[in-house]
């Protein structure tokens, strides 16, 4: 991390990578996610949702209007247009962190930046969308570059690598230099590792457990891991609600192996878990 910009201010919320672990909370306003498909696709029950997740402790709410799991149908710019900025628009004014739009359309992020979005976070790594990376650049807002094969309905066809986390390594520094070449800041820069993103149960754990071959490139790291169907592969656990310990443990490792910011549904039981693993691990 020596290189790294040790630091990043989004909004109000200043991000001092490396002192302690960063929660990003999900907001899916979808009909169709994996573990909470419909729940917070009304106005309401989303707003009482980013209520309750910065309650527990969230430091950035990430808001999605298209389901990512694997075999998802994509849907249309119109429809996913019309889930995320009615919601970004009523909770914008309600809350001060940081609102990340998840998406990989350049036109969404750039509507949903003019409503109050702070960052986007591009499960494709800015490659679906050739308009992605200079329309950020424009916004001079953050991107979470995260790595994926093919699209959520072909990716688990795409699982087969020499080295899982060497491709990785050499498509995220690709894309951190790709998006510095557009104009964007390195220091606006996250990557994550894309569990469950065309990659199988092993690869999945080899990931968390050499997630730190990611730290020379210099950029702080997202993980997503909760109630991913790795997990629910070890437990037994078909409900990928009642994954919640599961992903207390990959985000426990994940901390351990040099995560910054996690990804997570559960928010209140991960704080205690990033509570006591970063008063194990990151504090000298």
């Amino acid at each position: 991390m020596a290189n790294q910009a040790n630091k990043l201010v989004i909004r109000q919320s200043c991000f001092n990578w490396g002192t302690k672990t960063y929660l990003m909370g999900i907001l899916n306003v979808t009909p169709d996610s994996f573990s909470d498909g419909g729940e917070f696709n009304t106005i309401a029950s989303a707003l009482a949702q980013v209520r309750a997740m910065i309650a527990a402790g969230a430091d950035i709410i990430d808001i999605g209007g298209q389901s990512t799991r694997p075999g998802a149908q994509q849907v249309t710019l119109t429809e996913e247009m019309e889930r995320v900025l009615s919601v970004i628009k009523v909770i914008r004014p309600e809350v001060t962190i940081p609102i990340s739009i998840d998406t990989t359309r350049a036109s969404v992020a750039q509507a949903a930046v003019q409503l109050g979005a702070d960052m986007v976070n591009d499960i494709s790594g800015g490659t679906y969308d050739p308009e992605m990376l200079s329309t950020v650049a424009s916004l001079d807002v953050p991107i979470v570059l995260m790595h994926i094969r093919g699209t959520p309905q072909t990716m688990q066809e795409y699982t087969q690598y020499q080295d899982v986390m060497g491709e990785i390594y050499d498509f995220l520094s690709e894309q951190i230099n790709t998006a510095i070449t557009l104009g964007i800041k390195r220091e606006k820069i996250i990557i994550d590792p894309g569990i469950g993103f065309a990659k199988n149960h092993q690869q999945n754990l080899q990931i968390i457990r050499e997630l730190s071959r990611l730290k020379s490139l210099e950029v702080p790291i997202l993980v997503g891991p909760s109630r991913k169907s790795f997990i629910g592969q070890i437990l037994n656990q078909p409900n990928a609600k009642d994954r919640v310990w599961g992903t207390a443990a990959a985000c426990c490792a994940a901390i351990f192996h040099g995560a910054d910011i996690l990804r997570v549904h559960d928010v209140s039981a991960i704080r205690d878990v990033s509570l006591v693993a970063d008063a194990i691990y990151k504090c000298s």
